[in-house]
């Protein structure tokens, strides 16, 4: 059995860490309200954009253009957003899971544009090789991060670097509920429409090419940021989540170190009355 130094100095440690964990929860409150407004307010405008784009390419028939096909290259590329710090439960973790658990993507033929370092570090343990690293984009992310990450993607698939483009994220939910997602950006699908009824075709003006060269960077801008905003407020309330969740454990734990104490303590005192009337006894 452990002595009552030991107990109280183990209860004295959990309890610094539970004013540290109580702190970390009240500062991941108060980011997750802003990042979650910014994300709400957000989602359909980038919700709607991915729907027009799907629309517009429906309706446009048979159009051959370099990013509706995939590039002649067999790599794939990667945008994977995690975050830059621990104590975030799964949030990192579930990250790396969805793409390396998703067929296709494997160390051989997949390249990391890593924005966030826990998922870059924990690619490059899995072997995955890292193209760039944008992990300061995701402490504060503004759209022209977004537009730069995808100038310089849009630059590799056109230089047949790259042959595909996929977005992982978490996408935010509500406080408690993030899902890992995984988004194809290049080449651009259409998508299955759920009318029946034959559709108008689509008229292009001046033409097809310069249409689409204009508005599939500033598609791809837009869902990288979206992506972006809800990583950050899912991140946010993850470390919540997981802070108040290692508050409660340590708040039983100081409980039953306390009960430990006073047993410890009361079977010193009757040790020592023990003792005393031992001792009385022998004398008399």
């Amino acid at each position: 059995m452990a002595s009552m130094r030991d107990i109280k100095h183990r209860k004295e440690s959990i309890q610094s860490t539970e004013q540290i964990t109580k702190a970390m929860k009240l500062v991941s409150t108060v980011k997750l309200q802003k990042s979650r407004a910014k994300a709400e307010e957000s989602k359909p405008y980038y919700d709607l954009m991915y729907d027009t784009i799907c629309s517009m390419l429906r309706k446009s028939g048979s159009i051959e253009h370099k990013y509706l096909k995939a590039g002649d290259s067999k790599k794939k590329a990667v945008i994977a957003i995690t975050s830059n710090r621990g104590l975030a439960g799964g949030y990192n973790n579930n990250i790396v899971k969805l793409v390396t658990g998703t067929e296709g993507l494997t160390p051989e033929n997949t390249v990391i544009y890593a924005i966030g370092r826990k998922g870059k570090d924990s690619f490059v343990r899995k072997g995955y090789a890292i193209a760039e690293d944008y992990s300061e984009v995701i402490n504060e992310p503004i759209y022209r991060d977004a537009a730069d990450v995808t100038a310089e993607l849009l630059d590799a698939f056109g230089q047949n670097q790259i042959g595909e483009i996929y977005l992982a994220y978490t996408s935010f939910k509500n406080t408690v509920t993030h899902i890992p997602t995984l988004k194809k950006l290049l080449p651009v699908e259409a998508g299955k429409d759920s009318e029946k009824t034959d559709l108008v075709l689509m008229n292009y003006e001046p033409n097809e090419d310069q249409v689409l060269d204009s508005i599939i960077p500033k598609y791809m801008s837009s869902l990288i940021y979206g992506a972006l905003l809800e990583a950050v407020a899912s991140e946010n309330g993850a470390r919540m989540t997981a802070m108040d969740s290692a508050t409660n454990n340590a708040e039983e734990m100081i409980e039953e170190l306390g009960l430990a104490y006073n047993r410890a303590r009361q079977g010193s005192i009757t040790q020592e009355l023990t003792e005393i009337i031992a001792g009385a006894n022998a004398i008399s």
